[in-house]
């Protein structure tokens, strides 16, 4: 996702894997064995290596993956946790690893280097998949229906002291309330901070609009609890998906300009491995379908805040989605 870009660093290791701010993850190749509910194998004799990122929601969706495709009748090999975004990334365009959990806006800004802001999320995924297909080979299955992307949160008191549901209401009240929390990646993001206040009419460092004195850079990772309490400020930035943002009860704000790109979780596998096992989309495909945002809010915090293991985390939602037994 968006927030979550790691620099490129060192190829796959099979170690345990610390990201600061982003929660737990746990080592590679761990998932817990089980059957399909349905007792069926239609993977039988593939052998398929599940990569993912390192932050916990990309853990989590790898383990689900490897525990469902395993479960399916695979063979699979566990490389999730890769360190940076790019690894894992290398890995699949090597032929290193075959599925990869990944965001629409990511492969949309980052790897296609586009700058149009396509609000439709299911445009976006087109017109990704197409451009994936023709330049790597990689098939980009139907996404699922969670978006981890940018927004702007409050606590519920003070969204219901200022009178506020969207970012439109946040652009009307009097500047002594327009208060932000930010981290120094998104205030200086050519689609971050700056360019939305653009988007809503309010000019930045200026006395009718928001005073740089009303803007407080921390680490993202403190933003939530900041916001929880509204000090220092009313409106933090938040990953919609976090799992602090069901535990802390956050009013998330209505994007109604529609500024923030889409980062619809989407599994990626390589063409040839699709074509030698399609079973695997109608797999990935039962998966996808039941990911919501409040799921993986509630995934993700099992996680940061109650921290489980994200294999026992993938094991438990996969049965009590009745998928495995």
């Amino acid at each position: 996702m968006i927030g979550r870009l790691a620099p490129p660093a060192a190829i796959l290791a099979a170690i345990v894997v610390l990201l600061t701010g982003c929660g737990l993850v746990s080592s590679s190749g761990t998932f817990t064995a089980a059957e399909r509910s349905d007792g069926t194998t239609p993977l039988d004799g593939a052998k398929i290596t599940v990569t993912s990122k390192a932050f916990t929601e990309g853990v989590i969706l790898g383990k689900i993956t490897a525990t469902y495709l395993a479960a399916s009748g695979a063979q699979v090999t566990d490389l999730t946790g890769a360190p940076g975004s790019a690894s894992s990334r290398q890995a699949q365009l090597n032929g290193d690893a075959d599925i990869l959990w990944e965001y629409t806006g990511t492969a949309w800004v980052t790897y296609q280097q586009r700058t149009e802001v396509i609000a439709d999320p299911t445009l976006l995924w087109e017109k990704v998949r197409d451009l994936e297909k023709s330049s790597h080979n990689l098939v980009w299955l139907p996404p699922a229906n969670f978006n981890d992307t940018y927004a702007f949160a409050a606590s519920g008191p003070t969204a219901q002291r200022l009178g506020v549901r969207s970012l439109s209401d946040v652009a009307r009240l009097p500047v002594k309330d327009r208060t932000f929390c930010v981290d120094d990646e998104f205030f200086s993001r050519s689609d971050g901070f700056l360019p939305m206040l653009k988007t809503y009419g309010i000019p930045y460092d200026t006395s009718d609009g928001v005073p740089a004195g009303n803007v407080t850079r921390m680490d993202s990772g403190v933003i939530y609890n900041s916001t929880d309490k509204s000090t220092p400020c009313n409106f933090g930035m938040i990953y919609t998906t976090d799992g602090r943002v069901k535990n802390l009860k956050l009013s998330v704000l209505d994007d109604d300009r529609k500024f923030f790109l889409p980062y619809s979780g989407t599994a990626v596998v390589r063409d040839k491995t699709l074509r030698a096992h399609p079973e695997i989309a109608a797999a990935m495909a039962a998966i996808s379908q039941r990911l919501t945002d409040d799921v993986m809010q509630d995934l993700n915090g099992r996680v940061d805040i109650k921290g489980q293991d994200p294999a026992d985390v993938a094991y438990d939602w996969l049965k009590s989605e009745k998928l495995i037994r």
